[in-house]
């Protein structure tokens, strides 16, 4: 676990791994999912077992393909530039996975739980920068609609 999320986990801003955060607020529920799959990956890679192993990896595989869905889909809202990085980094994990699923130890899995938990650690927080309140929507954004809440998609 990084520092920075177990200093959030501490300060109660990950309340629990287990429970699904409530529909709404789209940071937190890719967060949890990204957690989840981490988590489930660091048990399969203390398992040692192979099939284990590639399970915990397809799940990755799965959510990584909606990531991806999202971010292509015409209606998806995350800026053009934070789009292309994390397109480059979920085609960088397929590559990781398609590796893994060849051939499953253990050690494979550390840059692929590494990404994911420090991904989410990054949606568990709250954007501050060129946010006019606690909603942490930047300038004008959904001004007129004060009780949106944000948008869909990966919004580091």
């Amino acid at each position: 676990m990084s520092k920075r999320f177990w200093n959030m986990y501490k300060k109660g801003l990950v309340k629990s791994y287990a429970t699904p955060p409530l529909a709404g607020n789209p940071r937190e529920v890719e967060a949890w999912g990204l957690t989840q799959a981490a988590i489930r990956m660091k048990d399969a890679q203390k398992s040692g077992d192979p099939e284990v192993i590639r399970a915990a990896v397809r799940l990755n595989w799965q959510l990584w393909t909606i990531i991806q869905a999202e971010l292509l889909s015409p209606q998806c809202t995350t800026p053009i530039d934070l789009r292309s990085n994390v397109l480059s980094l979920a085609k960088f994990i397929d590559k990781q996975i398609v590796e893994v699923i060849s051939d499953a130890k253990s050690e494979k899995l550390d840059i692929l739980i590494t990404i994911n938990r420090e991904l989410a650690s990054g949606l568990y927080e709250t954007p501050k920068e060129n946010s006019d309140d606690s909603t942490g929507r930047s300038s004008g954004e959904d001004a007129d609609r004060p009780d949106t809440p944000p948008s869909g998609g990966i919004t580091v």
